[in-house]
């Protein structure tokens, strides 16, 4: 099973992108997920996530702006992004967690980078 992540491109300061990420095979079911960033020269950070419960926790740089989501039916994780800054120009990776078909078991799944550039 492999992660699918989309949704990167290119916008203007201020616009909004809506960042997707799913499994190539949906019996392996999502159970959380986030998201992370690395611009050129970082650490990667943590910049949203949302746990099996729901619950979401988001970095204090994106707090207010970007919302992370989980539709079970589509077992699909978004992010999405809003108001976006010059400063949230990086690679984006998706990481979540999903649960072996017919199993207890779960493992973690990281999705390729999306690239994600904010142009003043």
């Amino acid at each position: 099973v492999q992660l699918q992540a989309s949704g990167g491109g290119l916008v203007r300061t201020g616009g909004s992108l809506r960042l997707s990420c799913t499994t190539d095979d949906s019996t392996f079911r999502i159970t959380a997920g986030a998201w992370y960033r690395q611009a050129p020269g970082e650490q990667r950070e943590l910049v949203a996530q949302i746990i099996s419960s729901g619950t979401t926790t988001y970095s204090d740089s994106v707090k207010g702006r970007f919302t992370i989501s989980r539709d079970n039916a589509k077992n699909t994780v978004y992010l999405q992004m809003n108001s976006l800054e010059a400063e949230d120009t990086a690679e984006y990776y998706c990481n979540v967690r999903v649960r072996v078909p017919l199993t207890l078991a779960e493992f973690d799944l990281w999705g390729q980078g999306t690239q994600v550039t904010v142009s003043s």
